[in-house]
């Protein structure tokens, strides 16, 4: 009797892992937003804070770690390095102002949509095509960031901040997926995936209807 108690307890506590673990990290951004994007931007901190400040950023970063550490073997470093290096490309097509803000916006929800799909799904795609649409949102990521650069007052330590910011992040997800992935056969990492594949629907939704 007391054994199924027990188990049943088990079983009601990893349901709901995902679920509270996704509001977590939706809520800590919201935030830190409060803080960290008033007033006028700075150096160093105001770049660290700002992908901490967008459940969007957050969550895509994030799932980045998740699914390098859900695929295993080199992508569990090979995702994460590449993120942040090429989001400074991304950075400076921000300060050239290449793309319209409106697509770069529905880019930003898409890669949330598709990276959390991709862990949903639980892909273990060939390293280059992983590596290219890791490139690709990276790209997406750091024009927002580009955009803010040249406001703050010490640019360089802004977007130092910001490459800081997102690794940080990037190990989080990567620790949470390598947590995770033992317990029920990886549904847990799957399910979180699927969470953060609504959050991007969402974000689609609202810029769609702004």
């Amino acid at each position: 009797m007391m054994g199924g108690i027990f188990s049943k307890t088990i079983k009601t506590r990893h349901s709901f892992t995902p679920a509270c673990l996704v509001l977590a990290f939706v809520l800590i951004p919201s935030l830190a937003q409060a803080h960290v994007m008033d007033g006028p931007l700075g150096g160093f901190g105001s770049g660290f804070g700002h992908p901490l400040a967008g459940p969007d950023h957050f969550l895509a970063m994030l799932a980045v770690g998740l699914w390098g550490a859900q695929m295993g073997g080199r992508s569990v470093w090979t995702l994460p390095a590449t993120f942040p290096l090429v989001m400074c490309i991304g950075g400076v097509a921000g300060m050239l102002e290449i793309l319209p803000s409106g697509i770069v916006q529905a880019g930003i929800a898409i890669s949330v949509l598709a990276l959390g799909a991709a862990i949903a799904v639980a892909w273990k795609a060939p390293e280059w095509v992983a590596l290219v649409l890791i490139s690709a949102f990276a790209i997406l990521h750091g024009i927002p960031h580009g955009v803010l650069a040249p406001r703050a007052t010490d640019p360089a330590a802004f977007t130092v901040g910001f490459v800081v910011s997102t690794g940080v992040i990037h190990v989080v997800g990567i620790g949470i997926g390598a947590a995770l992935k033992p317990v029920a056969q990886g549904k847990l990492v799957q399910a979180l995936g699927a969470a953060i594949a609504l959050a991007g629907l969402w974000f689609l939704f609202g810029w769609l209807t702004s």
